[in-house]
């Protein structure tokens, strides 16, 4: 159920393509998770963000069903590419027919398998980073990411306040929320980089990186 304030933000942002709408309901009927989604309002500002970087390489951990991958393809520029990785093989379909509805499965490689493993086979640098996948692996796939950024490189990772979980004390002791607050505490004070944390949805970090 929407508050008023979300539903005022959603009416006064760009609307979800008959692409996005159709994945929408195709989730909440085949999965057990549709609030994995990002949403309409995070999906707009996916799309802005590409759209103003104008990436040529991007890499999202943790596609879901693939709306933000979607979302990240409609604002990519001629000849940009996205690899998109997710680790539920029995997700594939859906996300492949999403992709060809909504017109962008040219611009897509999808890649299904542990995305440590897949990270650590990539050796080309990316110009935009989306994370939004194993909350515990957060600080992992920071580590392993450094190597293909580039200075200007920009990450974008989801659920940085997970449900106000990181904001409690005592802090929860499973291992999501400390991966988490791990990623988060890692990035403060990373000095290479510039950050903003951003109270959008379950909270966003924009990362970009400073220093090769």
């Amino acid at each position: 159920m929407e508050t008023p304030l979300e539903s005022y933000i959603k009416a006064h942002s760009d609307a979800q393509t008959k692409a996005l709408e159709w994945l929408v309901r195709q989730t909440h009927l085949r999965t057990n998770y549709p609030q994995m989604l990002c949403g309409p309002v995070q999906g707009a500002l996916l799309t802005l963000i590409t759209s103003m970087l104008q990436p040529q390489r991007v890499l999202e951990i943790g596609c879901f069903t693939g709306y933000s991958t979607i979302c990240m393809a409609y604002g990519l520029p001629e000849g940009g590419h996205i690899d998109s990785l997710e680790v539920n093989d029995e997700l594939e379909d859906l996300i492949l027919e999403g992709f060809a509805k909504a017109g962008v499965k040219e611009s897509i490689s999808l890649h299904i398998g542990d995305a440590k493993e897949t990270i650590g086979s990539m050796k080309e640098p990316y110009d935009l980073v989306f994370i939004d996948a194993d909350k515990r692996e957060y600080a992992v796939y920071y580590e392993m990411l450094q190597p293909l950024l580039h200075k200007g490189s920009v990450i974008l990772a989801d659920d940085v306040l997970w449900d106000g979980k990181v904001l409690q004390d005592p802090m929860p002791t499973d291992a999501q929320t400390r991966g988490i607050a791990l990623f988060n505490d890692m990035v403060a004070k990373d000095r290479s980089v510039r950050k903003v944390m951003l109270p959008l949805r379950h909270g966003l970090y924009v990362i970009r990186k400073e220093e090769d």
